[in-house]
């Protein structure tokens, strides 16, 4: 089954695997990117199975542009892949305001134009498959120095539950990718690392320093998860979410049964808060 797809950020890392991993399968392939020259090997090699776009994702009038230039090159579109974003290093507290935006307009509302600006085509032609790219940390949080891209990640997954529900009728789907570390330039030259107060060493600089210069780096192999993800796309059964990585997969278990032994041992506390609910309820044990 040939598919359209329109992939952001392809100009390397995830983007650019799942570039090659689809063409490779025999689909075809809208490359957006900043600079869509990168991709000038790709077109040599596959020809007119690949249309190199730019596009900068915080446009959302040429993400428009860009989509209907993919619906009228191929006449459709199957797979939409929001892939592209970045991450700064630094503490919350000593964080440049403008910066923690300039993530989040590039993280969050780089998705939240492309997914619009798909739901018209989507609809129109009956279906097709909306792939988010979050993180595990937009599931379990919590990683010193990212907030803002953590941020964008968490609000990702609930304007997708939003996106999935409001668009199934029109037979779309909804895939939130929550991949752990990766062999790409996430941590690299696209990451800039802020002054980090002495303070913060054991948090914030842990963190850095385990991204940044570990060994033989991340486990993740992009390869590998642009071909899972190239065979899900052709799924009708597809998850909701999908962790990617022995890390992301430990940690994102381990949190969803933290969370739902916290939610049983305080369930009726919760539910007394209801005016037909008995009340007061009994509090768990204190910690000593």
């Amino acid at each position: 089954m040939e598919q359209t797809w329109f992939i952001t950020g392809s100009s390397r890392g995830f983007g650019r695997a799942l570039v090659v991993a689809a063409l490779q399968a025999g689909d075809r392939v809208a490359a957006t990117a900043r600079r869509p020259e990168q991709l000038d090997d790709l077109v040599a090699e596959y020809g007119d199975r690949i249309l190199p776009l730019a596009l900068d994702v915080t446009d959302p009038a040429r993400a428009g542009e860009a989509l209907r230039e993919t619906r009228d090159r191929f006449g459709r579109v199957d797979v939409i892949v929001n892939n592209a974003g970045y991450a700064n290093v630094s503490p919350i507290e000593t964080t440049d305001d403008a910066d923690f935006r300039t993530q989040f307009e590039t993280n969050f509302w780089g998705v939240y134009n492309v997914s619009k600006a798909a739901i018209p085509l989507l609809r129109a032609q009956g279906g097709g498959l909306v792939i988010q790219f979050s993180s595990v940390g937009g599931r379990v949080g919590g990683s010193p120095g990212i907030a803002s891209y953590q941020a964008a990640k968490f609000a990702i997954d609930g304007f997708s539950r939003v996106l999935r529900a409001e668009t199934a009728p029109f037979g779309v789907k909804v895939l939130l990718v929550e991949p752990s570390g990766f062999r790409t330039d996430w941590a690299g030259s696209s990451m800039e690392v802020r002054e980090i107060p002495e303070g913060y060493n054991d948090t914030v600089g842990a963190m850095n320093r385990r991204v940044r210069q570990a060994g033989d780096g991340p486990a993740g192999d992009p390869v590998r998860a642009a071909e899972i993800l190239v065979r899900v796309a052709k799924r009708s059964d597809i998850p909701q979410n999908l962790p990617l990585g022995v890390n992301a997969t430990e940690m994102s278990v381990a949190q969803d049964r933290r969370l739902l032994a916290s939610d049983l041992e305080w369930s009726a506390v919760s539910r007394s808060a209801d005016a037909d609910q008995p009340y007061p309820a009994a509090f768990p044990p204190d910690a000593a």
